[in-house]
């Protein structure tokens, strides 16, 4: 289509400026981008469900304002131009925290630089669809980054070109686009190009629905019978790949990429632990990061035995997934020894102070199943106490927690990804439960954060999944205190003193008016949560509260074996208690019970390595925005509804 012809026919739907009839200010039709859509699957001759499909898994139809993804992607296409994107972006790492990834107290410890901010200089295919879109369609690159119907209409010329290349016809039949759905991925490999179709028509045949970021209403109807035609893949002259060595589902795409385990200078060595889990130590945690990095620079750091290492990376651009440690084995990734030696670390490609750097919904998904798999094989509960993010997961000791790193961030769909998980965050109680899950409207709610860019200057504005907390039932009150932090509490991007998160429970403990009010750090923290549109829900589950007697309790950030159980080979690890307590009248939910552990390995060769069991039983808790561990001894279980 020449480009004269093109842009005539987008020119009622794109951003031009309004005539003197029409007022400036005025806001788009609510249903102008599904218009969009109509307009260019009608112009490239795509089948409008497979044009909204696709973008569907790249977007869920977000535009975020024209701004880019981690990897460079504008638009509800997602049509990459990671140059161009890369080279006015500016990276923050100023909260990351200064952490031991590590987090053993028996070694030295670890402070590994992030060096994996920028992709490397030659860039794959998958990062620079927007050009060859401008190519095709003679609209301008800006136009495509910035408008949403420009958008649409490079992805559907990208889909036709595609079909074209493939020798196939522009067919009106989706189930006749599997291989050109494929080829859109940017994935060269086979596997990960035939998981990102699948997820397409799973979209196309369950349907979706849904309000933007933008105010546009946009749906795709359900076609449950369409079957593709898988075997077009084959012709897409993409290499094979192989999943030989992973640990994944069926249903992703998955490569072994091994973190090294390799002695260097010192007696050193890296970048993880031989163990020998589940038979020797339950894995009971999964743990959500992002990277601060791109993807080959993440790679590249992996395989660095003077780094750190993690179980699997997450590629956004289409949910690629790749496995450096076994799970057998203990990743030093979450700041915390005894997390790290029951949990896998999953790392996904993104930055926590970018609040429009997106997650694609590709890698949302990818991540879902991984996850699910996870648990189901090693029987880790799928809520929030047992997926944790890095930023719940506790400082070790008093001089551990301001250093403790924050991610994924207020900007990762808690509630988006548990509905994926098959766990959706719903009410388990009746409207007087005496326990609460926050649940705000990932969209809608949009706290305000600083700190993004330039310290104190606020963050463009975005969907969170975060609730703030203050002192009274006042939005002028100040906010609650952390005072294992030290500092002021702030409306930082990094700074969770004062947070809860979706799917987070805590014990309610007054309530005013539009306004709830739960235990949180020891203190009374309230929230506002107005009935007609509540940022929580009932929950019923167990609590724990101190003995009888008891004017508190000491809160720990590890769940450590007593003195005595250590054999005399062994080193006893201090039981040090946080500055936090637990005080008299105060509820707390219970995660679960769990025994007082630790994991001793300190060599190269395992000689040393051992698990240490001892007698006393600890409560894993959601104390504050991180969990927290209180000894079973020291405190009473009820059921609370």
């Amino acid at each position: 289509m020449p480009a004269l012809a093109t842009a005539a026919l987008l020119l009622p739907l794109l951003g031009a400026a309004p005539s003197a009839a029409a007022p400036s200010d005025a806001a788009p039709a609510p249903d102008r981008l599904q218009r969009a859509f109509a307009a260019a699957a009608a112009e490239y001759h795509v089948p409008q469900s497979v044009l909204l499909g696709v973008s569907y898994l790249q977007s869920r139809w977000d535009t975020h304002g024209g701004a880019p993804s981690v990897t460079g992607g504008y638009g509800p296409l997602h049509l990459t131009d990671a140059r161009t994107a890369l080279a006015g972006a500016s990276r923050s790492h100023h909260g990351e925290g200064s952490e031991d990834p590590r987090g053993d107290d028996a070694r030295a410890p670890l402070h590994p630089v992030n060096r994996a901010a920028a992709p490397s200089a030659d860039l794959p295919e998958r990062l620079t669809t927007l050009p060859k879109a401008a190519e095709l369609t003679g609209l301008s690159p800006q136009a495509l980054r910035t408008d949403p119907a420009a958008n649409v209409s490079g992805g559907a010329a990208l889909l036709a070109a595609a079909q074209r290349e493939l020798g196939e016809p522009l067919s009106a039949d989706p189930a006749d686009w599997y291989g050109a759905v494929a080829r859109f991925s940017g994935a060269e490999d086979s596997a990960t190009a035939a998981a990102y179709a699948n997820d397409v028509f799973e979209v196309i045949r369950t349907g979706e629905r849904r309000t933007t970021d933008a105010g546009q209403q946009v749906s795709l109807a359900a076609r449950p019978g369409v079957a593709p035609e898988v075997s077009q893949l084959d012709g897409a002259g993409l290499r094979a790949a192989s999943a030989a060595g992973t640990e994944c589902p069926r249903t992703v795409s998955c490569e072994w990429v091994p973190a090294p385990y390799e002695e260097f200078g010192g007696d050193d060595y890296g970048n993880h632990d031989l163990g020998n889990r589940p038979a020797s130590q339950r894995i009971r945690y999964i743990v959500v990061h992002d990277t601060e990095g791109t993807w080959n620079g993440v790679l590249n750091m992996v395989q660095d035995p003077t780094y750190v290492s993690w179980n699997y990376t997450l590629r956004s651009t289409d949910g690629h997934i790749a496995q450096h440690v076994k799970a057998k084995d203990v990743a030093w990734h979450a700041g915390n020894w005894y997390v790290n030696s029951a949990s896998v670390g999953l790392e996904h490609e993104g930055f926590l102070t970018d609040p429009d750097a997106w997650y694609t919904e590709a890698m949302y998904r990818s991540s879902a199943r991984l996850v699910t798999y996870l648990a189901k094989k090693y029987g880790i509960p799928l809520d929030r106490q047992h997926v944790l993010g890095h930023g719940n997961v506790p400082g070790t000791t008093t001089a551990t927690i301001p250093g403790m790193h924050t991610d994924p961030g207020p900007y990762w769909d808690w509630r988006h990804y548990f509905r994926l998980l098959g766990r959706p965050v719903e009410p388990t109680a009746g409207k007087k439960s005496s326990l609460v899950t926050i649940r705000p409207d990932y969209d809608t709610n949009r706290p305000e954060y600083t700190g993004c860019e330039t310290a104190g200057e606020p963050c463009a504005a975005h969907g969170s999944s975060e609730v703030r907390l203050y002192s009274d039932h006042d939005p002028d009150a100040p906010l609650i205190k952390d005072i294992g932090l030290g500092t002021t509490p702030t409306t930082g991007v990094n700074d969770l003193s004062s947070r809860v998160s979706t799917g987070q429970q805590y014990a309610v403990a007054d309530r005013w008016g539009d306004w709830t009010a739960i235990w949180y750090l020891g203190q009374k923290a309230w929230f506002r949560n107005p009935a007609k549109s509540p940022v929580a829900v009932p929950a019923s589950g167990q609590v724990v509260t101190p003995k009888k007697g008891l004017a508190s309790v000491p809160v720990y950030g590890r769940a450590y074996p007593e003195k005595a159980a250590y054999p005399a080979d062994v080193p006893a690890q201090t039981v040090s208690p946080l500055p936090y307590t637990l005080p008299a009248g105060q509820k707390y939910v219970v995660g679960e019970k769990v025994p007082g552990e630790y994991y001793y390995a300190v060599d190269f060769d395992g000689a040393s390595h051992r698990v240490v069991r001892g007698e006393d039983q600890y409560y894993e808790i959601q104390y504050g925005h991180r969990v927290a561990y209180v000894r079973a001894a020291d405190v009473t279980v009820s059921a609370a509804r």
